[in-house]
């Protein structure tokens, strides 16, 4: 069976992926090593089968913003693959892993040539925009406070035993959250340390439980009404 069939771009499809695998390379990767760096000029596309990596941009200054955390299954690197322009994030391995590295020739063959598959790239790429479009909305109109608040509930899923609240397993550094929504990691401690004291979150030792994510959903729709 094809390594590649689990992977979210061909998963459930009947296409031929080994003659493409043959094609392509595979690498393994070890925590903090980089894979692709900024205005890199390769266009190979990368399909993760295991390990996670971060996606993030940095200004001329230092200054960085983080845009994903990706896990096995998702593919990065399409848009060099297909525009062929130098690259325009760095993406670092968060932990140990392997990833199908694939030539953008054998790429676009393998997307021209199946309808299904161009149109789960279309699709996975419009979500991408929408959830930049938000964020970059969040970051125009909002506060600190309230870009956190909508923040926390993104990274966050329904926790299982407790119905109406939410959980972010492992718990988030404050810097990583600071670099996601653009201020200082001081800021970030001083908010959660205010969300505490609300009983809004708890930290546990392998998770950060949202109480009331009802109360944040709340506060951050008000804000977006108000143009904080």
């Amino acid at each position: 069976m094809a390594r590649l069939a689990g992977i979210k771009l061909f998963k459930g499809l009947d296409i031929d992926l080994e003659r493409s695998e043959a094609r392509a390379n595979w690498r393994r990767f070890d925590p903090e090593e980089v894979l692709v760096d900024f205005d890199e000029p390769s266009t190979d596309v990368y399909f993760l089968l295991s390990g996670e990596v971060r996606v993030l941009m940095r200004t001329a200054s230092g200054k960085e913003v983080i845009l994903y955390e990706m896990r096995p299954g998702d593919l990065f690197g399409e848009l060099a693959a297909l525009d062929g322009v130098p690259r325009s994030a760095n993406v670092t391995a968060l932990t140990r892993g392997e990833a199908c590295v694939m030539p953008a020739s054998v790429f676009k063959e393998l997307l021209f040539s199946h309808q299904s598959v161009a149109e789960r790239l279309f699709c996975l790429m419009a979500s991408r925009i929408r959830e930049l479009n938000a964020r970059f909305m969040e970051q125009t109109v909002l506060d600190l406070r309230h870009r956190l608040y909508s923040e926390l509930l993104r990274l966050s899923t329904p926790r299982q035993d407790r119905s109406g609240e939410r959980v972010i397993t492992p718990p988030p550094f404050h810097h990583i959250v600071a670099a996601r929504i653009g201020c200082r990691r001081e800021q970030i401690t001083r908010e959660f340390t205010m969300l505490t004291q609300e009983g809004l979150i708890e930290r546990t030792r392998g998770a950060l439980i949202l109480r009331q994510p009802d109360v944040l959903k709340a506060r951050v729709a008000e804000a977006l009404q108000t143009d904080h």
